[in-house]
């Protein structure tokens, strides 16, 4: 027998309706925000992740699924989304358009890591964007969206985590003053924030090793370094947040862990998942579209695994909306009946009702029972006495009565009912 990769999973179609609930949520939120969807290729070229996400991080430097194809190009599966959406405004000249363009994705991402709740090598994310937004209301537009998403899903126990890393012009100084705390601390770190120290020691913040975690307690905060436009920004922002009654959580260690954010930095974490408790992530990234080839045009986004938005619904005991049930299973006593079954069934279907036949030559009696096996509401039975009279058998299995209904009335009756 063949298994599945490691780090992947099936969705049966018994768990499926839980994926429809998530998904749909984030497209009805979405919409409400005036976002509109973007789908970008599952692959791209690897110069777009090294320029995009940035060579010191964890997801370029371990985790991407990279390959040759067959004409010696370098193409990796995405493992995130939001550089396939700047290379697909850059290239398609939508900046040329109405700005601010705001859209949204749910996409498959993948990453070579270790398996984890919530997070598996294939994993999948609903995503926003929003190119062209320069002030502290685009930073809080997204914040407030992600904010109702979270709670129209009914998750409880969420904090919002907030933090500004500022710009190209104050980073600089307060990369050097994080620089000059961690120095004489760097035999005690581990190897991947030695290698950070002198390219981006802003990441060392972000390291989940005991030791480095413990060092960087006591280092120095990057909002005591903003410029006066990333101070304005930040305090605009909390001041537009504190308006909204959003409660927030100001975390100066959290830095995301891409490499194209600047200013706002956020994340959405939840307790119901263990320590590695972000469900929601995202921040400000003003300088990435003009990095990878295209006009100086600001964004904001974040991103959301479905599949840990689906595990804090689990841990936290919030039933899911199950999906409605077939309407109809029409039964075909004999030959002639599942001719008829199969018209009728048709019929209500055309109608809008969903409904189903046997296609495993089933008696009655089994035919019932797998109707009540897959939920039918009712079951339609059609047999020799009820297509000489013309009225057909319409059996609630709810309540288990039964009545004769013309056939030429059989779908009305079944929508009044459902």
């Amino acid at each position: 027998m063949i298994n599945i990769p490691k780090g992947t999973k099936d969705v049966l179609p018994s768990e499926a309706y839980k994926w429809h609930f998530v998904e749909n949520t984030a497209r009805r939120i979405a919409a409400l925000y005036g976002l509109r969807e973007i789908r970008t290729p599952t692959f791209e070229h690897t110069e777009l992740f090294l320029r995009g996400v940035g060579d010191t991080t964890d997801i370029v430097n371990k985790e991407m699924y990279t390959f040759l194809d067959k004409g010696e190009r370098s193409i990796t599966l995405k493992p995130e989304g939001t550089a396939g959406v700047v290379r697909a405004f850059i290239e398609n000249g939508l900046a040329g358009g109405v700005l601010p363009l705001k859209m949204y994705y749910l996409t498959p991402v993948f990453r070579y890591e270790r398996p984890q709740a919530g997070r598996l090598r294939e994993h999948h994310q609903f995503g926003v964007e929003i190119f062209g937004g320069k002030g502290p209301e685009t930073d809080a537009e997204v914040i407030l969206l992600a904010r109702d998403y979270i709670r129209a899903l009914g998750v409880e126990g969420v904090e919002l985590n907030l933090n500004s890393i500022g710009c190209k012009h104050c980073r600089p100084k307060f990369n050097e003053a994080l620089r000059e705390y961690l120095r004489p601390h760097l035999s005690e770190m581990c190897p991947t924030c030695n290698a950070r120290f002198e390219k981006n020691p802003l990441r060392i913040l972000d390291c989940k090793e005991e030791a480095c975690a413990k060092i960087n307690e006591g280092a120095p905060k990057s909002v005591d370094f903003l410029c006066d436009e990333c101070r304005e920004h930040f305090e605009a922002l909390k001041s537009i947040l504190d308006g909204c009654g959003v409660p927030y959580k100001l975390n100066p260690k959290l830095v995301r862990g891409l490499d194209y954010y600047s200013k706002t930095v956020f994340e959405f974490v939840s307790t119901a998942i263990g320590s590695q408790g972000t469900v929601l992530g995202g921040g400000r990234y003003d300088t990435l579209i003009e990095n990878l080839g295209g006009p100086s045009v600001p964004a904001v986004g974040f991103g959301s695994g479905i599949e840990r938005m689906l595990l804090v619904l689990e841990n936290t005991g919030k039933p899911v909306p199950a999906e409605p049930p077939l309407t109809a299973y029409v039964a075909g006593l004999d030959e002639a009946g599942r001719r008829a079954a199969f018209a009728l069934a048709n019929e209500l279907r055309q109608a809008g009702i969903s409904a189903d036949v046997d296609h495993a030559s089933r008696s009655v009696k089994a035919q019932f029972k797998y109707a009540g096996k897959i939920g039918a509401r009712f079951v339609v039975v059609i047999g020799a006495d009820e297509l000489a009279s013309g009225e057909y058998t319409v059996k609630d299995m709810q309540t288990s009565a039964s009545e004769r209904i013309a056939r030429e009335n059989v779908a009305a009756y079944l929508r009044e009912r459902i």
